[in-house]
């Protein structure tokens, strides 16, 4: 099964969603940006929270928008949510030139801490840029999309070429994401591609990805991914 990865901001969020049966904690800040980063206390303050109702939920948390060449950004903010006990830190790989994309890659690679490249796909994806992550030590790799507005991961990536992605990503023996305005009506196409986990935020809320979570939309979606 397709496990779900709920996007959400505060402390209500997340237990509701974890309480829904959300496999994954995705702390981030929806008005933010796509991968809209939170306060480092928040997300100290969140973490805690789901230990002490929900231990065995993973939580991952996004550092924010930062283009690939904003190096020192990018490493300040890695240790900062780092430290906040989470279990993956999120990191778009965006902006910039392909050289840089690539030196962000190396860099994260040798973090102290479990980073999940992230790749923005709203132009498609680098299969150059994928290989050179595949070969890195990350437990993961997630396509997403930066402009919510413009239509889904779907709308940018052709799922030929989503499919390479989940083929190589898996082949290199990582966990496999997909996310970007992902509704409902997606489901039977990421059922096909089956990546391990599929991201959720608009989807989960009542109205915009900037409204407040709904667990029963959360357990409505959780009940599709598993029929399939």
């Amino acid at each position: 099964m397709i496990r779900l990865l709920a996007s959400v901001r505060d402390c209500d969020e997340a237990l509701a969603a974890a309480g829904a049966g959300a496999d994954f904690i995705d702390l981030k800040e929806p008005r933010a940006g796509a991968l809209g980063g939170l306060a480092i206390e928040r997300i100290r303050e969140i973490v805690a929270a789901l230990r002490d109702a929900h231990p065995v939920v993973p939580v991952s948390a996004t550092i924010g928008d930062y283009p690939a060449d904003a190096a020192d950004e990018i490493d300040a903010r890695v240790d900062a949510v780092g430290t906040c006990g989470v279990d993956y830190v999120k990191v778009g790989i965006a902006g910039g030139d392909a050289r840089a994309q690539r030196a962000l890659l190396a860099r994260l690679a040798d973090s102290q801490w479990a980073v999940v490249p992230v790749f923005i796909a709203d132009r498609g994806l680098d299969p150059a840029l994928v290989e050179a992550a595949c070969r890195l030590p990350f437990p993961a790799l997630m396509a997403d999309t930066e402009d919510k507005r413009a239509g889904s991961l779907f709308d940018c990536v052709s799922e030929a070429a989503l499919a390479a992605f989940v083929e190589r990503v898996r082949g290199a023996g990582k966990l496999v994401g997909l996310s970007g305005a992902l509704r409902e009506h997606h489901l039977p196409r990421l059922a096909l591609l089956a990546p391990d986990f599929a991201g959720f935020r608009g989807a989960l809320c009542d109205g915009a990805r900037t409204g407040v979570l709904d667990p029963d939309a959360l357990r409505s979606v959780r009940r599709a991914l598993a029929d399939g």
